[in-house]
Protein backbone atom coordinates (compact mmCIF):
# COMPACT_ATOMS: atom_id res chain seq x y z
CA UNK A 1 0.00 0.00 0.00
CA UNK A 2 0.98 3.63 -0.74
CA UNK A 3 1.61 4.37 3.05
CA UNK A 4 4.23 1.75 3.85
CA UNK A 5 6.82 3.55 1.61
CA UNK A 6 6.62 5.62 4.28
CA UNK A 7 9.44 5.19 7.62
CA UNK A 8 7.93 4.91 10.79
CA UNK A 9 4.13 5.43 9.66
CA UNK A 10 3.18 1.77 10.08
CA UNK A 11 1.70 0.85 13.54
CA UNK A 12 4.84 1.17 15.56
CA UNK A 13 4.89 5.44 14.50
CA UNK A 14 2.09 5.22 16.57
CA UNK A 15 2.00 2.79 19.04
CA UNK A 16 5.12 2.66 21.62
CA UNK A 17 5.67 -0.14 24.54
CA UNK A 18 4.11 1.97 27.57
CA UNK A 19 0.86 1.82 25.88
CA UNK A 20 0.96 -1.93 26.02
CA UNK A 21 -0.59 -3.77 28.77
CA UNK A 22 -0.83 -7.27 28.46
CA UNK A 23 -3.23 -7.70 31.45
CA UNK A 24 -6.27 -5.44 31.16
CA UNK A 25 -7.53 -5.13 35.00
CA UNK A 26 -10.67 -3.88 33.99
CA UNK A 27 -14.09 -6.50 33.31
CA UNK A 28 -16.46 -3.82 31.72
CA UNK A 29 -16.25 -1.85 28.46
CA UNK A 30 -16.40 1.73 30.29
CA UNK A 31 -13.58 0.95 33.20
CA UNK A 32 -11.44 -0.80 29.78
CA UNK A 33 -11.90 2.83 28.11
CA UNK A 34 -10.13 4.49 30.89
CA UNK A 35 -7.51 2.07 31.68
CA UNK A 36 -6.57 2.20 27.79
CA UNK A 37 -6.69 6.46 27.92
CA UNK A 38 -5.11 6.42 31.39
CA UNK A 39 -2.59 3.54 29.50
CA UNK A 40 -1.85 6.50 25.72
CA UNK A 41 -1.05 8.87 28.51
CA UNK A 42 2.01 7.39 29.20
CA UNK A 43 3.16 8.29 25.95
CA UNK A 44 3.05 12.05 26.86
CA UNK A 45 0.63 12.59 24.12
CA UNK A 46 -3.18 13.12 26.24
CA UNK A 47 -3.24 16.13 28.43
CA UNK A 48 -6.70 15.53 29.25
CA UNK A 49 -7.29 11.29 30.26
CA UNK A 50 -11.26 12.72 30.93
CA UNK A 51 -11.87 14.07 28.78
CA UNK A 52 -10.60 11.11 26.23
CA UNK A 53 -12.84 8.81 28.47
CA UNK A 54 -15.92 11.03 27.68
CA UNK A 55 -14.85 11.17 23.62
CA UNK A 56 -14.41 6.78 23.30
CA UNK A 57 -18.03 6.79 24.85
CA UNK A 58 -19.64 9.10 23.03
CA UNK A 59 -18.20 6.82 19.90
CA UNK A 60 -18.98 3.76 21.33
CA UNK A 61 -22.67 5.18 21.96
CA UNK A 62 -22.79 5.89 17.75
CA UNK A 63 -22.14 2.03 17.15
CA UNK A 64 -20.00 -0.51 19.08
CA UNK A 65 -16.30 -0.72 18.01
CA UNK A 66 -16.30 -4.59 18.65
CA UNK A 67 -15.14 -6.03 15.07
CA UNK A 68 -15.92 -9.46 16.19
CA UNK A 69 -13.14 -12.33 16.31
CA UNK A 70 -12.43 -10.92 19.79
CA UNK A 71 -11.35 -7.76 18.93
CA UNK A 72 -12.64 -4.45 19.72
CA UNK A 73 -11.18 -1.31 18.38
CA UNK A 74 -12.45 1.92 20.03
CA UNK A 75 -11.80 5.05 18.95
CA UNK A 76 -11.82 9.42 19.52
CA UNK A 77 -10.73 12.04 17.56
CA UNK A 78 -10.74 15.19 20.94
CA UNK A 79 -8.39 17.82 21.51
CA UNK A 80 -7.63 15.79 24.47
CA UNK A 81 -4.70 14.72 22.45
CA UNK A 82 -1.41 16.47 21.05
CA UNK A 83 -0.73 13.85 18.77
CA UNK A 84 -2.00 10.51 17.15
CA UNK A 85 -1.41 7.51 19.61
CA UNK A 86 -2.30 4.09 19.65
CA UNK A 87 -2.61 1.95 22.85
CA UNK A 88 -3.38 -1.98 22.72
CA UNK A 89 -4.69 -4.18 26.02
CA UNK A 90 -5.15 -7.85 26.37
CA UNK A 91 -8.12 -9.18 28.23
CA UNK A 92 -7.65 -12.97 29.72
CA UNK A 93 -11.42 -12.84 30.63
CA UNK A 94 -12.64 -10.66 27.75
CA UNK A 95 -14.82 -8.09 27.88
CA UNK A 96 -18.56 -7.32 26.43
CA UNK A 97 -18.43 -5.14 23.90
CA UNK A 98 -21.32 -5.48 21.72
CA UNK A 99 -19.30 -7.30 18.85
CA UNK A 100 -21.42 -8.52 15.68
CA UNK A 101 -20.59 -11.86 16.72
CA UNK A 102 -21.13 -12.14 20.00
CA UNK A 103 -17.20 -12.87 21.11
CA UNK A 104 -15.90 -11.01 24.52
CA UNK A 105 -13.31 -8.75 23.37
CA UNK A 106 -9.89 -10.05 24.36
CA UNK A 107 -7.51 -7.98 22.01
CA UNK A 108 -8.26 -4.51 22.44
CA UNK A 109 -6.74 -1.33 20.25
CA UNK A 110 -7.46 2.29 21.51
CA UNK A 111 -7.27 5.05 18.85
CA UNK A 112 -6.69 8.33 19.60
CA UNK A 113 -6.47 11.33 17.36
CA UNK A 114 -6.68 15.22 18.03
CA UNK A 115 -9.45 16.62 16.42
CA UNK A 116 -7.33 19.09 13.78
CA UNK A 117 -5.82 16.02 11.91
CA UNK A 118 -8.43 13.33 12.57
CA UNK A 119 -9.20 13.33 8.79
CA UNK A 120 -7.02 10.02 7.42
CA UNK A 121 -5.28 9.57 9.98
CA UNK A 122 -7.68 7.10 12.71
CA UNK A 123 -8.59 5.69 9.14
CA UNK A 124 -5.42 4.69 7.86
CA UNK A 125 -4.35 3.10 11.21
CA UNK A 126 -7.60 1.58 11.48
CA UNK A 127 -7.05 -0.22 7.90
CA UNK A 128 -3.47 -0.78 8.31
CA UNK A 129 -5.14 -2.68 11.99
CA UNK A 130 -7.81 -4.85 10.26
CA UNK A 131 -5.70 -6.02 7.41
CA UNK A 132 -3.67 -7.88 10.31
CA UNK A 133 -6.56 -8.95 12.79
CA UNK A 134 -7.67 -10.45 9.86
CA UNK A 135 -5.30 -13.09 10.08
CA UNK A 136 -6.00 -15.81 12.19
CA UNK A 137 -2.47 -17.09 13.33
CA UNK A 138 -1.34 -12.87 13.47
CA UNK A 139 -4.68 -12.85 16.81
CA UNK A 140 -3.32 -16.00 17.88
CA UNK A 141 0.41 -14.95 18.28
CA UNK A 142 -1.06 -11.52 19.62
CA UNK A 143 -2.77 -13.84 22.71
CA UNK A 144 0.28 -16.08 23.30
CA UNK A 145 2.80 -13.37 23.51
CA UNK A 146 3.97 -13.44 27.35
CA UNK A 147 4.50 -9.46 27.98
CA UNK A 148 4.06 -5.97 26.62
CA UNK A 149 7.68 -6.29 25.17
CA UNK A 150 6.84 -9.20 23.54
CA UNK A 151 3.33 -8.05 22.24
CA UNK A 152 5.19 -4.72 21.48
CA UNK A 153 7.25 -6.72 19.20
CA UNK A 154 4.09 -8.34 17.26
CA UNK A 155 2.50 -5.66 17.06
CA UNK A 156 5.88 -3.81 14.77
CA UNK A 157 4.99 -5.55 12.42
CA UNK A 158 1.54 -4.20 11.47
CA UNK A 159 2.48 -1.57 8.54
Amino acid sequence: SRGAEVPGRGLSGYLSVEAVRARLAATSKGAALRELAELLARTGRVTDVDALVRAAQAREEQGTTGLGEGIAVPHAKTGAVTAPVVGFARSAEGVEWGSPDGTRARLIFMIAVPEAVAGDDHLRILAMLSRRLMDAEFRARLLAAEDAGAIARVLAEVA
